[in-house]
């Protein structure tokens, strides 16, 4: 039978309103699963990238691109499955899954649309119950060793820097053999999604250091297996094209900067420079980017953090022989095989204690959108279900399981 719930909902923008966002909490009936879809309860969530752009509707106002008047956005999070449509099969009541963000795929299963992002129809876990499709539900594994909070994050940055890393590895070693240089450099910078697909680099037996102006977020990279470096030591790297040709001042302090950094790359990597460099960022920090790889060097990036437009010379790229890899989400394949090697290897998110509550959603969203929360930002939705929800820096401590 439908039931009555809540959630907090974003609109398309009306004329004369803000640009930004704000959610609002509705109570609406939510009917019965149709016959794909199964119903779930979300459990917790964590609050992306791509939720701060639906809020800021940068680059597009979501809801004017489905043609829907209100959304409910949240696509990376667990919940318990609670009704099953009249065609599901393979799932029943009480497993605990994670969406996957594959809304609609194209001809090999990669993402063309995200769920609860771009995806007409698709709803969001910021809600306390949800309908969705069978196809975009991945099962956690039974008796995990993990927690539900560390689930929550794992379903969207871990997955997406699955496949970020297997292709940007993959390329590197279509140049250069594991025989001839077994412990790339690699370095990023962004954020969460960055150090998930660094910590895994590091697991892979590779070189690794991730920059960052936060002082506590460099805690949270070195408690991660990841070298930290402080990036406003080496000055304003950030690059602007039109101050740099106007502003004599700027363009002496930036030229240092970069001369700085560049310096710190080349004496941590003993002359090689960088073989892979993750940049989740874009368009400021670009030019450094590229000239902190070395020969045979692969720039790889799944997000836009600061800009979408970036300018390189092909020339000086061609002789490089630098690789540009671009990821978006990944396809069920490798979210399934994210999922098995988190799981058996320990391959998670290290989280803070602090978890928001539903009610503090819209706390929450100002927060992250002015970079005042931890690197992986935890809410609950309906609280007080299962879980041990405890002791997540340790690999063998056990979660919530399934039932029979």
């Amino acid at each position: 039978m439908p039931v009555s719930t809540e959630a907090w909902f974003l609109y398309g923008r009306k004329a004369g309103e803000p640009r930004a966002a704000r959610l609002v909490r509705e109570t609406f009936t939510l009917p019965d699963p149709a016959d794909d879809e199964v119903q779930v309860e979300p459990l917790y969530g964590s609050f992306e990238g791509n939720m701060g752009h639906a809020l800021e509707r940068k680059p597009v106002d979501i809801c004017r691109l489905r043609g829907e008047a209100r959304v409910v956005i949240g696509n990376s999070g667990v919940f318990r499955i609670v009704a099953l449509g009249k065609t599901v099969r393979g799932l029943h009541e009480g497993q605990y899954g994670m969406v996957t963000g594959v809304a609609v795929p194209d001809a090999w299963g990669y993402p063309e649309k995200i769920y609860a992002y771009d995806g007409a129809g698709t709803m969001g876990l910021l809600t306390k119950r949800a309908n969705i499709k069978q196809a975009c539900v991945v099962l956690i594994p039974e008796q995990t060793r993990h927690t539900l909070r560390q689930w929550a994050v794992f379903s969207l940055r871990y997955v997406t820097a699955w496949s970020n890393w297997e292709a940007a590895h993959g390329m590197f070693r279509l140049l250069v053999g594991a025989d001839e240089l077994p412990s790339p450099h690699v370095w990023g910078w962004g954020g969460g999604t960055t150090l998930a697909e660094l910590s895994l680099a590091a697991r892979w037996g590779c070189r690794v250091v991730m920059l960052s102006g936060s002082v506590h977020h460099r805690e949270t990279i070195r408690r991660h297996g990841v070298e930290p470096l402080d990036r406003k030591q080496f000055g304003p790297l950030p690059f602007d094209d039109k101050r740099f040709s106007e502003d004599r001042e700027y363009r002496q302090q930036y030229s240092e900067a970069e001369q700085r950094f560049l310096e710190e790359v080349k004496r941590r990597t003993d002359g090689l420079m960088t073989q892979i460099f993750v940049d989740y960022i874009g368009g400021p920090l670009y030019r450094a980017t590229l000239k902190a790889l070395g020969r045979e060097g692969v720039l790889t990036s799944a997000g836009w953090m600061e800009g979408m437009v970036v300018n390189y010379l092909r020339a000086v790229e061609c002789i490089g022989r630098h690789q540009h890899v671009h990821t978006h989400y990944a396809r069920r394949q490798q979210c399934e095989a994210a999922v098995a090697y988190g799981e058996e290897h320990g391959w998670m998110p290290i989280l803070e204690d602090r978890t928001y509550t539903f009610d503090d959603i819209p706390q929450l969203a100002d927060e992250f959108l002015a970079g005042k929360t931890d690197v992986f930002p935890v809410y609950s939705i309906n609280e007080g279900n299962e879980g041990n929800e405890g002791n997540e820096g340790n690999e063998g401590n056990e979660g919530p399981g399934v039932p029979p």
